[in-house]
């Protein structure tokens, strides 16, 4: 393993010890001893990684905000199989990647933390991917493949219903997962 790549492994053992504690503690009972400690280093060391707390916890968003669009790329085709890939693609990687589980609870926290950095409220003020998924329920519902309601609604629904399955997940691994056809149920015209 070359020097790069082992400062990119123990950079990204950083973020999964990080991401574990902010889960536990929240943004603001973090400290950034806490994630030295827990990672095995001196504070020094982690701030040879990252500049500060806020800096490492806005890197965590970061990830958040940008890994939907490697996990959900964009599908151009008919509205019920885009859910259908993002639902498979979602609960595909919440059963193999427990970080990714993970994620979706620090995704939470930080939308109802009014203590979280500015930086990170400027990340998450907006969310293209869920107006993509309200435009494809638009398309679905002038094809007759999605049921008919509020487009937003509904789109908020299939979001929760992933997002409540997956910090499930975070919680308790050993939790049966849903079908991911069921999750498309929610949308899909009967």
């Amino acid at each position: 393993m070359t020097r790069k790549e082992q400062k990119e492994k123990r950079r990204q053992e950083i973020l999964s010890v990080a991401l574990d504690i902010f889960i536990k503690k929240g943004y603001s009972a973090t400290k950034i001893e806490d994630i030295s400690h827990a990672a095995g280093m001196s504070m020094g060391l982690l701030f040879h990684y990252f500049e500060s707390k806020e800096k490492l916890y806005e890197e965590l968003i970061w990830i958040g905000r940008t890994s939907p669009k490697t996990l959900l790329y964009r599908f151009w085709g008919e509205p019920v199989e885009f859910f259908t890939t993002v639902a498979r693609n979602v609960v595909q990687y919440v059963k193999t990647e427990p970080f990714v589980a993970k994620m979706f609870v620090l995704m939470s926290q930080a939308k109802i933390n009014e203590a979280v950095p500015e930086s990170v409220k400027k990340l998450l003020a907006c969310n293209p991917d869920f107006d993509y998924s309200v435009e494809k329920i638009k398309q679905g519902q002038k094809n007759r493949s999605i049921r008919e309601g509020n487009p937003v609604a509904l789109a908020l629904t299939f979001w929760s219903a992933l997002r409540g399955i997956a910090e499930q997940m975070a919680i308790n691994p050993n939790s049966p997962i849903p079908d991911s056809e069921w999750i498309v149920d929610i949308i899909r015209r009967k």
